[in-house]
């Protein structure tokens, strides 16, 4: 074992939490200082070739515009075209009509509709929407952040149509079918407490729950229990989906009931809108999600179609290249856009005005865009270079049999340099089938703990915690987001470490 090399390339990582966390740096200086650190390193350390390291950074860059700031734009576009058309205000209504506790509100929006967003689009619209309705709710902007930052975890191991897990059974070399199921059942305990934590956190302590308890704990078990058996007899695709608008409409059942039982203290004061001008005000989403599932999977001949106009060009120069692919038409950023445009003139809005907003939504997010840019040059160049493997292959050699127990630590590790829950498992989604076999462990329970650890990493993901500041107006706060975060990130990873290698033990005695 290397240790001097796995130290190194943990400095990266170590100096991110630091600037992050500890000096409360902006996260566009602070990313920007932790790319030029890795790609010194990635020379020096670890011989990568200067020309190797320049592409592999350019190819990040290219990846950060193109598609996850342009799917942030777009996101952040469809809310703000919304409020600026009095929609949200009608919208707000419409919840505040159905409950106006913040708790039940909280369920609804940034658990069960930020799980639906996630499913269907991903790349961050699941925190900007969601964190942006909370605000305009009266919710603290870096408690709506954190809140929105912890409910997407769980959801995102299906996030984009399945993208993440039928990646990492491609990787892994295995049944997408029974993977999804392993997953489903590992992400149940999380997918059950996080609801309670969401309640807890808007309610100020773990008081809050007792009142509203039921509904808690069913928008959790409505979400995850669907999941198992979408997984279990359908695959990959649909888990988060079904999971999420089930979820939706439990919870929205419960609230209405709570309201009912509880008039004097939580009563509305607004009286709900009519169902056609609550329709015409949640058009952009509508929209948004009608074009994401007719471009999906689920739709073939659409699929095939707008996947095929895309550009592919090779930019990193070293050896494993790969061409990057531009989708120009089905990504989720341009789907957002003409969604939102088609519903804003819906709206009666004038073209001109539309554009007008979604150019100064662009420009809102200049500071978003040198720190995901920056990220994810940086995480390209750690995987161009060697630095994960090292830091997964030395965590491999050092635990032996009692390695499934961080086995997610390592899908959380891959998620919070990337990103992305599809990155890390295509980082290490092989590494853990491989690291399952020398153990003679169950190999499917073993690399479904990356996706799910995976989930972890995506709630402190400097990536993540970009586009949160970005939806709620707080540039240059990342570190303090990030620290809010964090406590809820420990305790998220020990449960899944714990949950996780104890019940693998049961799963191999009985060789499920």
């Amino acid at each position: 074992m290397h240790w001097g090399l796995f130290i190194t390339a943990l400095l990266p990582i170590v100096w991110l939490i630091f600037s992050l966390g500890v000096l409360k740096m902006a996260g566009s200086k602070a990313c920007t200082i932790g790319l030029i650190l890795t790609f010194v390193l990635a020379i020096v350390v670890f011989k990568m070739p200067i020309i190797n390291s320049l592409t592999a950074a350019l190819e990040g860059a290219v990846m950060g515009v193109w598609p996850i700031v342009y799917i942030i734009i777009a996101a952040v576009f469809t809310y703000n075209l919304t409020t600026a058309s009095g929609s949200m205000a009608t919208i707000r209504q419409g919840l505040s009509s159905i409950t106006s506790d913040k708790r039940l509100l909280v369920l609804i929006i940034a658990w069960g509709f930020g799980g639906f967003l996630e499913a269907i689009a991903g790349f961050g619209t699941a925190v900007a929407i969601p964190a942006s309705i909370l605000i305009a709710f009266g919710v603290n902007p870096i408690l709506s952040a954190t809140i929105c930052l912890i409910a997407n975890t769980a959801p995102t191991a299906f996030g984009a149509i399945g993208l993440p897990v039928t990646t990492l059974a491609q990787i892994s070399g295995l049944d997408v079918l029974h993977l999804s199921y392993l997953v489903t059942i590992q992400l149940l305990p999380l997918i059950v407490i996080i609801p309670f934590v969401l309640v807890a956190l808007i309610g100020g302590g773990v008081k809050a729950i007792r009142e509203v308890w039921a509904p808690t704990l069913a928008a959790g078990l409505s979400f995850g229990i669907p999941q198992i058996f979408v997984a279990r007899y359908i695959g990959a695709e649909l888990p988060a989906i079904i999971g999420s608008i089930i979820c939706i409409i439990v919870t929205v059942w419960f609230a209405l009931r709570y309201e009912r039982k509880h008039p004097s203290e939580h009563k509305t004061t607004e009286k709900a809108p009519k169902a056609n001008k609550f329709v015409l005000a949640a058009m952009p989403f509508i929209l948004v999600f009608v074009f994401v599932m007719l471009a999906s999977p689920l739709v073939p001949p659409m699929n095939h179609f707008l996947t095929g106009i895309k550009s592919a060009i090779t930019i990193y120069t070293g050896s494993g290249a790969k061409p990057y692919v531009f989708n120009w038409v089905s990504t989720p950023g341009t789907l957002i856009i003409l969604a939102t445009i088609i519903g804003g003139l819906i709206q009666k809005m004038k073209l001109g005005q539309i554009f007008k907003i979604l150019g100064k939504t662009a420009v809102q997010m200049v500071q978003t865009l040198i720190t995901v840019c920056a990220i994810v040059a940086l995480a390209k160049i750690m995987g161009y270079s060697g630095m994960i493997a090292v830091i997964a292959a030395t965590l491999v050699g050092v635990l032996g049999v009692f390695y499934p127990i961080v086995a997610p630590l390592i899908g959380a590790l891959g998620t919070f340099v990337t990103g992305s829950d599809t990155s890390a498992n295509v980082l290490f989604g092989n590494l853990q089938r491989q690291a399952a076999v020398a153990l003679h462990d169950n190999t499917y329970w073993v690399v479904a703990a990356n996706a799910v650890g995976a989930t972890a990493g995506k709630m402190i993901s400097p990536q993540s915690i970009a586009v949160a500041a970005a939806a709620t107006d707080l540039q240059g706060q990342e570190g303090e987001i990030l620290k809010q975060s964090m406590k809820f990130f420990l305790g998220y990873l020990v449960i899944i470490c714990i949950w996780i290698f104890a019940s693998g033990l049961f799963i191999h005695a009985i060789h499920i």
